[in-house]
């Protein structure tokens, strides 16, 4: 094979740039399936603020990726050249995984939706893992990418579902994938809410939609700390948040995917690849919905898109890039 494979690099702070990669391995290992990029979607959050914002250079971000299967390890069974596969996958114009790292794709699920399944599989972790059971009252802070799609799995199983964020953009996107109870705040003072929220999805990363969270929990309610807490945004001091969860008799714990074992294992609640199966399956049954919350874009853009998540430009939630027709 001999075209070149680009990715997304991150040569300098602040700097993407599209360029070759030198001394790619394009054929598999026999354990591994091989084959072109349709699509990768950015995580805004992680990539900005892990990557993109960093000091060490070069660096090759991504966090999602879907291709078709052109090439397959000889010790690969059940998969079939042409068939469209989910992987972690970096920016790049080429994937090669183990086959047990990919998830095939339902038929007719266009691929700028089955990208979603990657970010659907964060809050998928606390569905998971949370003692709380459906009708209950959940919130959700924070509508980027992951918060949006978390209240609509939450929503999808039968939960009651709250969801906050300032920005009315972001709110107007929810209320597009038919999220109907948004808040620019957390509405601390209305009697219907406060002290019967038994759940609160924290995705948001800002220590102060914990503490206002927090408030609204009734006794023995439940956080989940999804968003990194990549910076500290205002004084709210751990006195607050500790007198909250003391006198609540709250619970509160990590939200982080990456507690989950990679695959099915006896004992433990849910993994990350049947989440990303499950996800797959309900992108294609519209019990989560996508459409209007993504921008394809050219990967030779890629430093135009990492500066509009940076200055907060995105009129959408997530950059998603198009490596159709390139090589």
């Amino acid at each position: 094979m001999g075209a070149s494979i680009n990715a997304i690099t991150f040569t300098a702070h602040t700097q993407a740039e599209l360029l070759p990669v030198a001394d790619a391995v394009l054929e598999p290992e026999p354990n591994e399936i091989a084959g072109r990029t349709l699509v990768t979607l950015a995580s805004p959050g992680t990539e900005l603020n892990g990557a993109y914002l960093g000091q060490n250079f070069p660096r090759y971000p991504g966090y999602a990726a879907i291709f078709q299967v052109e090439r397959i390890g000889t010790a690969v069974e059940g998969v079939k050249v042409g068939e469209l596969r989910f992987c972690m996958g970096h920016h790049r114009s080429y994937q090669r995984f183990p086959a047990t790292e990919t998830v095939a794709v339902p038929a007719g699920l266009a691929p700028e939706r089955a990208v979603f399944t990657r970010l659907m599989g964060v809050t998928m972790a606390t569905l998971n893992t949370t003692v709380v059971r459906p009708p209950a009252l959940v919130l959700v802070t924070g509508l980027g990418p992951v918060g949006n799609l978390g209240a609509q799995i939450f929503q999808a199983c039968g939960y009651e579902v709250l969801a906050v964020d300032p920005d009315p953009t972001r709110q107007e996107l929810a209320q597009h994938v038919g999220l109907s109870r948004l808040y620019g705040s957390v509405p601390k003072d209305d009697p219907s809410i406060a002290k019967k929220v038994a759940l609160q999805l924290e995705c948001s990363g800002h220590e102060q939609a914990a503490v206002d969270g927090c408030t609204v929990l009734q006794p023995y309610g439940e956080l989940s700390q999804i968003g990194a807490p990549w910076a500290q945004r205002n004084e709210a001091t751990a006195h607050e948040l500790l007198r909250l969860i003391f006198f609540n008799y709250l619970t509160v714990r990590s939200g982080w995917e990456w507690q989950l074992p990679h695959h099915p294992t006896a004992f433990r609640r849910g993994s990350i690849f049947a989440n990303f199966a499950t996800g797959l399956q309900w992108l294609h049954d519209e019990r989560v919905k996508v459409d209007g919350l993504y921008e394809l874009m050219d990967p030779q853009r890629a430093q135009e898109a990492y500066q509009d998540i940076l200055h907060r430009r995105l009129t959408s939630l997530a950059p998603m890039f198009d490596w159709r027709g390139k090589e």
